[in-house]
């Protein structure tokens, strides 16, 4: 039997007509593909400098070529201890984003979908939602502004309980901070991510709780033998988007709760590269440590993503 062979003609043909008879659905992405292309695969061509001594009077194309004389600056010259210090702020950060933010919506989301009275349930998303509209900036300010010393709102309650004499500089003490940032992540975002787990929680029949109703189950058994199995998919791939996004601590909410004083916990990677590329004007060291802290972040997608295969079968590819 003769391997049948698809000419390229053929390919082009199809694919033409593919496009012609869904036309709708391409009108609809062209956008999003362009604004993709501009803002996320254009720059990729600025990595370059992070093997030239980049000049901006120069440009990327005539700026001289250095190899891989910025990845050993970065990681084994002057100032590479501030490189790993922000490193290990930024894995600790991330990871306790995974450990307590990663859960949060999936619990929200189980509460709302248990939660019997629609207008509560209206109000409850309302409000959790309402974060989610907000700049980074009227966060921060509002983060700021409960935890002003003498008329943050949060002193002046711990003061009148009597917990404190005074109120405490939350914001200027680097043990709080990590603590503050994972806190105001989880208010800002879990109602929205909430909204993924609760459309999944809707597509499960609801045949099979009212079968373990007949049976018996509680509602926690329900929970636990229903509803977490039935989103499993999502969770899996969820989790997998998540641990790439280790690294990818807020910048704009760091740079704007952090102080001098508190360096020493909320530097991370994306405030180190800020500082170096723009405000030192080292800009091929800035993009040799973006570069890597994307690499490494590819890493740990493809690691994650490899482990939920093997383990539940479930993955993004």
């Amino acid at each position: 039997m003769e391997a049948t062979i698809v000419k390229p003609k053929n390919k082009i043909k199809k694919l033409v007509k593919r496009i012609i008879a869904n036309w709708q659905v391409y009108v609809l992405v062209a956008p999003l593909m362009i604004l993709l292309f501009l803002f996320s695969y254009r720059p990729m061509r600025g990595m370059v400098m992070a093997f030239q001594n980049f000049s901006p009077f120069l440009g990327i194309e005539n700026s001289p070529w250095v190899g891989f004389a910025n990845f050993e600056i970065l990681l084994f010259g002057h100032g590479s201890t501030m490189l790993w210090r922000a490193v290990r702020n930024t894995v600790v950060i991330g990871f306790y984003q995974l450990i307590f933010g990663f859960p949060a919506p999936i619990i929200i989301a189980v509460m709302f979908h248990e939660l019997k009275n629609g207008k509560l349930k209206n109000l409850a998303q309302s409000i959790l939602l309402l974060p989610n509209f907000l700049s980074e900036i009227i966060i921060s300010g509002l983060v700021i502004a409960l935890l002003q010393p003498q008329s943050g709102a949060i002193n002046q309650f711990l003061v009148n309980i009597g917990i404190v004499n005074e109120g405490i500089f939350f914001l200027t003490r680097s043990e709080w901070f990590r603590g503050i940032f994972v806190f105001v992540g989880i208010w800002a975002s879990a109602g929205f991510s909430s909204l993924i787990f609760f459309s999944s929680l809707l597509s499960i029949p609801t045949s099979l709780y009212e079968a373990a109703e007949l049976d018996g189950a509680s509602r926690i058994q329900r929970i636990l033998h229903i509803s977490i199995p039935g989103i499993a998919p999502t969770i899996a791939v969820m989790f997998i988007m998540a641990v790439g996004g280790i690294l990818n601590v807020g910048f704009e909410r760091v740079l704007l709760l952090q102080q001098p004083v508190t360096y020493e916990t909320s530097d991370v990677i994306a405030t180190y590269v800020f500082r170096l590329g723009l405000e030192q004007n080292n800009f091929s060291l800035g993009a040799t440590a973006g570069l890597m802290n994307s690499v490494v972040a590819l890493i740990l997608v493809i690691i994650a993503n490899t482990v939920s295969k093997r383990l539940s079968s479930r993955s993004l590819w």
